[in-house]
């Protein structure tokens, strides 16, 4: 069979034997009546657990509308004019509106990647700013101790306003919710004392209700406070199939209910050899954003299995603590080592690298330098044709082959 998976803006193919084939994770069917704008305008209309936005909020009141970064596929530029339509119908100034991009630990956006993500209507309208993790309110602490400190011009705001996608996160269960606030607007600080709780094994992709991490953001949010949830899920062609409106929490869950009903994969066994690609740009970026690909493969591959990871990573490895541990580690186990010993926001993603590499190789298929990879602890391919061929001399011709097109979103679980 030709397999075909994202990378970058193109693609990188190969073809797989029939016989080795063990599936390609695809989303479920779900019958949807909606999509795109048309979705996200009954979304609006139709809220979970509150009035429409229209009736909560008021001519005069400072609004922050918080929203993703460019590290995340969440299409702002499509959303904005159906809200901007709903505040205005309610007699707010476009002066009074603010556009915040939620960073998050990540770098800072051009002046023409934030009017690529607002769109041409809000960039005219609406004033679209970075959140700016320099200039914050400290709100409290939330009961793990967790600093609640969140940019100022979100925290002085009248009404707060949350957008996001909602995927599969693997330690905060799922992206989307709250997280627009922690860690969206908040201090690397903040971040980092409310990732410790990732090394619990409820931190885990599909895991909400006694998830630690995502107690801690939904607390530390409920201490900010949200006045109205926007949140999307795309298929696999960045389409929006679904849109909730309304609560923070409610219309979180419920949108969680339909990515689990698209993309939660049952998969009968384990496969030797595991192709998983994060889908493409925006989300295979750097290393650190690829990285979310491979833990959701974690779940499917062989122990002594092998790995194919693609992704493009053409900006390197995307965040400093991060390159910092992995380029100064002698052996995978190192990074393991260190989070348990001093957790560190950006480190936390080498160590979970470094805890799939104890159970299989890890092939990346990249525009990363071969050398640098090597250093990295992987084994460097510039080609899925080339990996794959490596992989089944390595595994056998017999080897099972499971591919994962969608790894950042797919969530695989084993048959009972």
């Amino acid at each position: 069979m030709f397999i075909e998976v994202g990378f970058g803006s193109g693609t990188q193919s190969v073809e797989v034997p029939d016989g080795n084939l063990m599936g390609v994770l695809a989303p479920n069917r779900v019958e949807h009546d909606l999509t795109g704008v048309d979705e996200v305008i009954r979304a609006l209309e139709n809220p979970i657990g509150t009035p429409r936005l229209r009736n909560i909020v008021r001519p005069g009141e400072r609004i922050a509308v918080v929203t993703s970064d460019i590290t995340r596929p969440f299409p702002t530029y499509a959303v904005m004019p159906a809200l901007l339509d709903e505040l205005y119908a309610a007699g707010v100034d476009p002066a009074d509106i603010t556009l915040v991009f939620a960073l998050g630990s990540h770098r800072f956006h051009t002046e023409e990647e934030r009017r690529h993500l607002a769109g041409e209507r809000a960039w005219r309208e609406i004033r679209c700013i970075d959140g700016d993790p320099s200039s914050c309110v400290h709100v409290g602490k939330t009961k793990a101790g967790t600093p609640v400190d969140i940019v100022d011009v979100v925290a002085d705001a009248d009404r707060r306003i949350c957008l996001g996608n909602i995927e599969y996160h693997y330690f905060a269960g799922y992206s989307g919710g709250a997280k627009a606030l922690m860690p969206g607007v908040s201090t690397r600080e903040a971040i980092q004392a409310n990732h410790t709780k990732m090394v619990d094994p409820r931190s885990c992709a599909g895991n909400l209700d006694d998830n630690p991490v995502r107690q801690d953001i939904e607390e530390a949010a409920a201490m900010v406070g949200c006045d109205f949830l926007l949140n999307v899920v795309l298929d696999e062609r960045k389409r929006i199939v679904k849109a909730v409106a309304g609560d923070l929490v409610r219309a979180h869950r419920e949108g969680c209910r339909f990515l689990d009903s698209l993309y939660r994969v049952e998969v009968p066994r384990r496969a030797d050899v595991v192709i998983v690609s994060q889908g493409g740009a925006p989300k295979d970026l750097n290393l650190y954003q690829t990285q979310k690909a491979l833990d959701n493969a974690k779940h499917v591959v062989a122990e002594g299995g092998v790995v194919v990871l693609v992704g493009s990573c053409a900006e390197g490895l995307g965040n400093k603590t991060f390159e910092d541990w992995m380029t100064r580690a002698k052996r995978p186990r190192d990074l393991i080592d260190w989070v348990q010993a001093d957790f560190k926001l950006g480190g936390h993603k080498a160590a979970a690298i470094a805890m799939v590499m104890e159970h299989a190789d890890v092939y990346l298929v990249s525009d990363l330098d071969p050398g640098l990879a090597s250093d990295l602890f992987f084994t460097p391919f510039s080609t899925l044709s080339d990996a794959y061929a490596a992989a089944m001399e390595k595994m056998g011709p017999d080897a099972s082959v499971l591919v994962m097109p969608y790894g950042g979103s797919t969530l695989p679980k084993l048959a009972e």
